[in-house]
């Protein structure tokens, strides 16, 4: 959240390779850090938090990115561009507990490299190939990363970024950016994050508290869920492409919301059968701090084992379980594949349009503070929804969201006359 302003303002006046470059050492380092915790006598987690806080700071140079995006594709390109983004980041998302669950298998011993102290396990071997990826990346950034600034209409234009100036190059073009329409396109983007962040944070305490699974359950069953959700929004990613030649960007988000709205109104609980009364309190409404791949090893070696460690479902410790319905297995699925399909049709829309309303100017502090609302959404939703839903129950919990997703939609109501594209917007191109 601190880092995207920072690398942000640093594109628009350096080349971008630079905060690139460094952003990704951040993080190579970060991570070497971490695989490195145990090496210290002392005050080890404090090195683990410092490992982690730069990963994050690290992490910054999405902004960059985005912005490079927008300036390097014209109007036309720049849906489809955005989209392969988006598409490329859902897919890491899904192999990455894939990889982790494969790293599971060697274990918590691993293995030790004497000479340099470097343990091999389970929770090094993750940081240890974020390390590689990141060296990976800052060599293909060196040898293939190039400047480039176009304007909507696809002309190259003369930038700060560029490392060459030739003749046929046209002036960036001038006018006022709405920030109307800048401040209302964060406020979505940070809506939708939200939105998403509490849904995936409140997962794994729903199905244990109205379905009465186990830890290993929940992990497993919820862990299939939302890799089966990083494929549909591929999936939507690719169809965004066609659909939005068709029909435009701010329709495809706005009916993204509509589809969001939906997905929540149905998780809302109704009719006579109520959870089952967990009796001994497990305090199973926080997240299970067991990984998806500690528990595979652990039904590998002990196949016929109970693993049920207690007493299940809801704890008699919050009040609402005894008078609130439960939320059905097919309310649940059902909510779940719609609001797979309207998050990453507002995530890629929003910032499509958002790098559209601002045109072909330098965007990288723009960028940073649409990634910085993205970061604090993350931030806030899971506090949200883990106090609301523990405390008063999924019905005042959902409702309250239903609430947040149709004020959004009626902002978007407000503003969708403007949330166009620059150049549109002062008559240079026809939308």
């Amino acid at each position: 959240m601190v880092a995207s302003p920072v690398f942000g303002l640093w594109s628009n006046y350096r080349p971008r390779k630079e905060p690139l470059i460094i952003s990704l050492s951040i993080s190579v380092a970060a991570n070497c850090l971490y695989a490195y915790v145990h090496v210290p006598a002392s005050h080890n987690k404090y090195y683990m938090l410092v490992a982690r806080g730069l990963v994050g700071f690290g992490a910054g140079n999405v902004a960059v990115i985005r912005s490079y995006i927008a300036g390097a594709t014209s109007l036309q390109e720049r849906t489809s561009s955005m989209a392969n983004t988006s598409a490329c980041q859902a897919l890491g998302f899904i192999l990455g507990p894939v990889f982790q669950t494969c790293f599971a298998l060697i274990g918590e011993k691993g293995v030790t490299w004497d000479t340099i102290k470097l343990q091999i396990n389970m929770y090094t071997a993750p940081v240890l190939l974020g390390a590689f990826l990141g060296v990976l990346n800052i060599i293909l950034i060196l040898i293939l990363l190039r400047e480039h600034h176009v304007d909507d209409s696809g002309r190259q234009c003369k930038n700060v970024n560029f490392e060459e100036a030739s003749t046929d190059e046209v002036q960036v073009l001038q006018g006022n950016i709405d920030q109307v329409a800048v401040v209302a396109t964060n406020i979505v983007f940070f809506v939708i994050l939200f939105i998403f962040a509490l849904f995936e944070t409140i997962v794994t305490p729903l199905t244990m508290d109205m379905y009465a699974w186990t830890r290993e359950q929940a992990v497993l069953y919820d862990g299939i869920i939302l890799a089966a959700l990083g494929v549909e929004a591929l999936i939507i990613f690719m169809g965004i492409k066609l659909l939005s030649k068709k029909i435009g960007e701010r329709a495809i988000l706005l009916g993204g919301f509509i589809v969001v709205w939906v997905g929540f109104f149905i998780l809302l609980p109704w009719g006579n059968h109520f959870p089952k009364i967990q009796w001994e309190d497990l305090h199973n409404t926080s997240i299970p701090n067991t990984t998806f791949g500690e528990i595979i090893i652990t039904l590998w070696k002990s196949p016929k084992e109970d693993h049920n460690e207690g007493p299940t479902g809801c704890p008699i410790g919050q009040a609402w379980c005894f008078y609130t319905p439960m939320i059905h297995l097919a309310q649940f699925l059902t909510s779940a594949v719609l609001i797979g399909i309207g998050y990453p049709s507002c995530n890629v829309m929003s910032y499509t349009l958002y790098s559209k309303i601002l045109g072909p100017k330098p965007q990288g502090v723009y960028m940073g503070w649409l990634t910085a609302s993205g970061s604090a959404a993350r931030i806030l939703g899971p506090v949200f929804i883990s106090q609301v839903y523990t405390s008063w129950g999924p019905r005042w919990a959902f409702s309250l969201v239903c609430g947040i997703v149709m004020l959004t939609i009626i902002l978007l109501g407000v503003v969708y006359r403007r949330l166009v594209a620059f150049s549109v917007r002062h008559g240079r191109i026809q939308e």
